[in-house]
């Protein structure tokens, strides 16, 4: 796979070593285990995979160039360029600006941009509205166009089953730049629909059964249909397809949900759901399957709390952390910096958006047991600083440096 030109700030030498001699150990990516970081008195669990994906990294690559190849030109991103605070201030930083929230609400107007400005569309990608005003201003949108290849695998996927008939239900978040521009490529194909969860996806169900009418539809699902949608005429032939970041399972949980749906309502069977239900298979990027899965093998530790490092608006931490509470204590920090001591830590609850100070979090007894991962958005630099001080209530500072020249060196001879 490609190897990305990423600021050394976000690298981190513990990190790099153990990552490495985990590939040389585990080509195929089959095994999930986690990676134990012995202090002593702390066991630090580090999930298999975690941290930069191969969108995250070529989107870094592509703006950090883009400023340091024009200097003096005014750079501007759409919107947060991936969902990581420290990266986007730190594009702020060398005067790049943004244009939009990640809501879309306009920071800055349109119509102040000319031509000889530059414009960077982020990995979650846009919208073909926004793509359009971009280009009629005559800004150069593909050169700066760091949209995820896993992003537009799905809207390929979605133009695919489009042509063939077959209408587009979005597993995503309604409100996510992701979703948002997904929708728009779809709705421009075929008639398309969000759904959020399960439970949505069960009231959909309901108008292509005709428990629920069409009068209804506008209202349950106001906002997130394509112009025209008639749930009569386009349930009739359906294709699941979603956003990169959501969870696999509840994904699958959606699409099997449907096409039992349709096999009822239409007499079909297992061998002739295509006829009503496209097999669009999973759509989920493979950084995305590789931390879940990754998170459900550290979970089989015996472990006393969990910590999720990334940013507080990352979907794709977000679902990390939901899988882990299933099993533990778990705290979802965005930096070192909201471990305020050995006894406090500051967290995010993202149930009700907003953070928490907790107390007495991590464990008394020795050794402490912590399972550590983070989002694909994360820098790899952010998980070492943490560790180092979770390491360093427990004075053991000195053997993150050993455990460095062990890995290092283990590559090495690996490699020879």
């Amino acid at each position: 796979m490609k190897q990305f030109n990423v600021p050394i700030i976000y690298r981190s030498p513990l990190i790099s070593a153990i990552k490495q001699r985990r590939k040389q150990q585990d080509k195929m990516k089959k095994d999930f285990t986690p990676t134990l970081l012995n202090l002593g008195g702390l066991h630090i669990y580090l999930a298999r995979h975690f941290g930069f994906c191969y969108g995250v990294e070529n989107a870094i690559e592509i703006a950090f160039r883009t400023v340091d190849e024009n200097p003096g030109k005014r750079i501007f991103l759409l919107s947060e360029m991936i969902h990581n605070p420290h990266v986007n201030e730190d594009l702020q930083e060398r005067g790049v600006r943004f244009l939009q929230d990640t809501h879309g609400k306009q920071i800055l107007p349109f119509e102040s941009l000319t031509a000889d400005d530059i414009v960077i569309t982020p990995a979650f990608g846009t919208t073909l509205h926004i793509e359009k005003k971009l280009n009629d201003i005559g800004l150069e949108t593909k050169r700066f166009n760091t949209t995820c290849p896993f992003v537009e695998k799905v809207w390929n996927r979605s133009e695919q089953i489009a042509r063939r008939g077959y209408s587009i239900v979005i597993h995503g978040k309604p409100r996510h730049e992701e979703t948002r521009a997904t929708f728009s490529h779809s709705a421009v194909n075929a008639p398309a629909v969000v759904v959020n969860d399960i439970k949505e996806a069960i009231e959909l169900g309901k108008y292509i059964t005709g428990e629920k009418n069409a009068a209804q539809f506008a209202q349950e699902f106001e906002g997130r249909f394509s112009e025209g949608f008639d749930p009569v005429n386009d349930l009739q032939r359906i294709g699941v397809v979603n956003q990169t970041t959501m969870l696999a399972s509840d994904t699958q949980a959606i699409a099997d949900h449907l096409k039992q749906v349709m096999i009822q309502r239409y007499g079909l069977t297992e061998d002739n759901a295509t006829e009503r239900f496209a097999d669009t298979r999973d759509t989920l990027c493979y950084a995305t399957n590789d931390n879940q899965s990754a998170v459900s093998g550290m979970l089989g530790t015996d472990a006393d709390i969990a910590l999720v490092i990334g940013g507080y608006n990352s979907s794709n931490t977000s679902h990390l952390v939901e899988l882990c509470e299933e099993k533990l204590p778990t705290y979802f920090i965005s930096s070192e910096s909201k471990i305020q001591s050995k006894e406090q830590i500051l967290h995010y609850n993202f149930h009700t958006k907003e953070e928490v100070l907790t107390t007495g979090f991590l464990p008394k007894h020795n050794p402490a047991k912590l399972l550590i991962t983070s989002g694909a958005s994360c820098p790899d630099a952010l998980v070492e600083n943490v560790i180092r001080k979770i390491a360093s209530f427990y004075n053991a500072e000195d053997k993150i440096e050993v455990l460095i020249k062990e890995w290092t060196s283990a590559s090495s001879l690996s490699a020879q």
